[in-house]
């Protein structure tokens, strides 16, 4: 009789370290993640493609590869999701002329003074590519 007892007490502190851990794990990852939009405008006569790079963590949006293409004239919303508080800066240059750029331009290779956002939730305000 002995033996059962602190079994089942064994396995309800089990179960309730597991609930615990479980919500706090739930709290963790739902406080650090937070969604940002940037609102660009392509006023240069030609088409640019653009990144979001992290200042924090190695990490680029859209990745795999890929940019967010705008034609000349278009105006396009890119959402992500960041970690709280995080920096991101874009990098933009003119389609098949990477000379030509705007922020941190490709790669993330140059440095800005107003190119980087905290990723706090919302929306950036349109951001103008200017010839």
């Amino acid at each position: 009789m002995k033996t059962t007892y602190s079994v089942r007490r064994l396995l309800s502190a089990a179960a309730g370290v597991a609930v615990l851990s479980s919500a706090l794990l739930g709290f963790a990852s739902s406080a650090s993640a937070a969604d940002v939009t940037f609102v660009m405008r392509n006023s240069h006569p030609n088409a640019v493609e653009v990144e979001l790079y992290s200042q924090d963590r190695s990490h680029v949006w859209p990745g795999d590869n890929q940019v967010y293409y705008l034609d000349d004239g278009e105006s396009k919303t890119m959402s992500l999701a960041c970690n709280e508080g995080e920096k991101i800066c874009y990098g933009a240059w003119v389609s098949g002329d990477k000379s030509t750029y705007w922020g941190t331009g490709p790669d993330n290779a140059e440095t800005c003074t107003d190119c980087c956002y905290t990723c706090t939730g919302g929306e950036t305000e349109e951001i103008n590519l200017v010839p």
